[in-house]
C-alpha cells in the first residue's frame, strides 16, 4: 500500500484541522503532498499562528493549485488517498461535479475515479438542501464525508482535544495508528478500574479504623 497522503486545504474556516494532520504526519511514515488554495492561504493567517510558508514547509511536497499538470493529478501517481481539510461547499461542489477547475478538485477527483480513499471534511453551517445534496453526490461517489462535529464523552478540555477527535476519525478511516483521543469502550473501562480502584481504597481505610 502506498504511504503518500495527499493533503487539500480550502478555504473555509477550520484551516487548523489541515495544519494539525500535517503536523502529526511529520512524526509518521506517511509522506504528504499538499495543495493549498488561496483562499486556504489567506485563512492560515487568519486563524492560526503560523504564515502559509510554514505551512507548506511541514508537507513533504507543495503544490500550486493553478498547477495541472501536477503528480498529483495523474491516477498513475500512487497514494493512499486524499483529504480535504477543510472542505469548502465550493470545492465540494467541484469535486461532486467533477468540475476540475484546480487542482485540489482534480486530485480529489483522481483520488475517486481510482478507487481510492477521500474524506472531506466539510465545513458549513447551518446546511441548505443544494449543501446536503452535493454532500450525498459526493458519498455516492465514494467520499467519506466527515464533517468536524465533536463528542464529548471523551471530555476534552482544550480546543486541541476538540480538534484531535476528528483527526482520529479521519486517521482510523486510513488505518493509521494514533491516540489522538480516548475510545468509549477505553472510557468505561477506564471508569470501571477507577471504581475498582476507589472502592478497594475505601476498603482498607474502613478496615483500618478503630
Amino acid at each position: 500500500m502506498s504511504r503518500r497522503i495527499v493533503i487539500g486545504i480550502s478555504g473555509a474556516s477550520g484551516v487548523t484541522y489541515g495544519v494539525r494532520i500535517l503536523n502529526l504526519l511529520q512524526e509518521s511514515q506517511y509522506e504528504t503532498h499538499l495543495i493549498i488554495s488561496g483562499a486556504g492561504k489567506l485563512n492560515i493567517e487568519i486563524e492560526t499562528p503560523y504564515t502559509a510558508d510554514q505551512v507548506a514547509a511541514m508537507a513533504g511536497r507543495v503544490y500550486d493549485d493553478t498547477d495541472m499538470a501536477a503528480a498529483v493529478s495523474s491516477g498513475s501517481f500512487l497514494t493512499a488517498g486524499m483529504i480535504v481539510a477543510p472542505c469548502t461547499i465550493k470545492s465540494l461542489s467541484g469535486i461532486a461535479n467533477s468540475y476540475n477547475t484546480n487542482l485540489l478538485v482534480r486530485a480529489a477527483d483522481v483520488t475517486l475515479k481510482e478507487k481510492r480513499k477521500l474524506v472531506l471534511v466539510v465545513r458549513e453551517t447551518p446546511l441548505h438542501k443544494g449543501h446536503l445534496r452535493l454532500m450525498s453526490l459526493a458519498a455516492d461517489m465514494g467520499a467519506h464525508i466527515l464533517p468536524p462535529i465533536p463528542s464529548f464523552y471523551h471530555q476534552p478540555k482544550t480546543i486541541d482535544d476538540i480538534v484531535d477527535q476528528t483527526i482520529g476519525k479521519i486517521f482510523d478511516y486510513f488505518g493509521i495508528r494514533h491516540s489522538l483521543f480516548r475510545r468509549w469502550g477505553e472510557e468505561q473501562e477506564e471508569d470501571k478500574r477507577r471504581g475498582a480502584f476507589g472502592m478497594a481504597v475505601a476498603g482498607s481505610r474502613a478496615g483500618g479504623d478503630p
